[in-house]
Parts: structure tokens; sequence; C-alpha cells
């Protein structure tokens, strides 16, 4: 099995390392304040801006490629030789859950909450990354599991070492319109257009999350989390 397996993914490199096109964001949020009143607004404006947490290109749309191989790797590699229980879509949801706990611990500053959940790496850089932000700016970090209105799967990877080690990572990328589940139980749903909605501008986030998982014979482990980033599209430049 290994050696079929190997030759279908060593040959390459499936970790998410190269830059996803903007074409479709939003151009930046452009102040029309007055002169005088510059520095005022432009300090307002960057209090509802939240800034990248880690440097990673950021993922905004499926790609229909890497839905053929996820689609692959989950059927023909995950399920018949790691687990057979698995289910991208449940992993999905069950994701979202651990979206919520980082995000919350995140806003919080309370690192200690993410140990066994975040790579000690990735708190270490988010620690950093929260400590430089205002304290407006870390209130748009707490994400509740019932805003999320779009979630995917990126990148499914699967991984192998000279020791025959095996990991399985995936990238997820979700769409947070913030108020979300409080619109749904008034019965107030937001239009479907609401991504050129300007009230809607500054509560829609997006959040990229990669997840990976040792499958190694006689490990166990469990799904750890090595990139979080939150960003809002209109804040991201064309290139």
């Amino acid at each position: 099995m290994n050696a079929v397996v190997r030759q279908m993914v060593t040959q390459q490199t499936y970790r998410l390392c190269y830059r996803t096109s903007n074409k479709y964001l939003q151009a930046p949020v452009i102040s029309r304040c007055s002169v005088n009143n510059r520095n005022y607004c432009d300090n307002k404006l960057e209090t509802r801006r939240l800034p990248q947490l880690m440097e990673f290109p950021p993922v905004v749309w499926p790609s229909f490629i890497n839905f053929i191989k996820n689609w692959m790797f989950s059927t023909f590699i995950i399920r018949p030789y790691f687990e057979r229980e698995f289910s991208l879509q449940e992993f999905i949801e069950a994701s979202k859950h651990a979206v919520q706990v980082v995000s919350e611990g995140l806003q919080n500053s309370d690192f200690n909450n993410l140990d066994g959940l975040v790579e000690k790496d990735a708190i270490s850089t988010l620690k950093t990354a929260v400590s430089q932000l205002s304290i407006s700016q870390r209130q748009l970090l707490s994400i509740n599991k019932d805003d999320i209105f779009y979630a995917f799967p990126y990148q499914v990877g699967v991984m192998f070492d000279d020791a025959d080690k095996r990991w399985v990572e995936i990238t997820m990328c979700y769409h947070v319109l913030r108020g979300l589940k409080s619109m749904k139980d008034s019965g107030d749903l937001p239009p479907i257009t609401l991504g050129g909605q300007p009230e809607f501008e500054d509560k829609i986030f997006i959040l990229n999350y990669r997840f990976i998982r040792e499958f190694t014979k006689g490990v166990e482990d469990s799904w750890w989390i090595n990139i979080v980033n939150h960003f809002q599209p209109q804040n991201l430049r064309k290139n």
C-alpha cells in the first residue's frame, strides 16, 4: 500500500505554499474625511480593521482543481488506509467548534486554553500578533460558530517522511458574518448580496485555519492547528 500511496503523493508538495489571487476581493476601505480630520478618521477606521494574525497566503474562495484532489485523497487514501470512519463533512462541522474555542481564547488572551489544540510555535506567533492589537481589534477576534455561513476545505494534503511517518493536513476557509445567528433568531435575514452592502462591510470576516494530524501506524494522535488567520476581505489590496 505504501508504495502506491507514495507514488501518488511524494512527487509533489501538497502543503499550501503559493499565493492565492485576490482578484475577487473588494477594494480596501477608502476614507472620505477632510484633510483636517484625516488623522482622526484614519484612527477610527484602523480600530475597525483586523490585520492578518500570521504570515500565510490568504485563502478566500475554493479551487476546482483542489476540490477534485481533496475528494480523491479523502476517498482513496484517508478512508481506506488511515481512518475508515473519516468524513470530510463531519470534519468541517467539528472544525467550526475548534474555531470558536480558539478565537475566544485569542480575544481573551487566554493562550493556556489553546494548549493541546494549537501547536506551540503557532501559539508563540499568535501571542505576538494579539499583543500588537488594540482593544477594539481584539474584540473582533471572537467568532460564534453559528455566524459561519460558508465553510470549505481548501486543500487536503497527505505527507510522508523517510521514517515512514505520515500526516494528513487540511486547510480550511470560513466565511463569517458577525451577528448572523442573532439575525436568524429575529427573522431578519441578510441579503444574498451582503458582500456588496456597505452596512455589512465591517461584519464580514474570513478565517483560514490549517489542521494537521499524524496517522503513523501505532501512533494515537488528534487534530492540531498550526495556522490561524482572521482577516477582513475589504482590507486585502489587489495585487
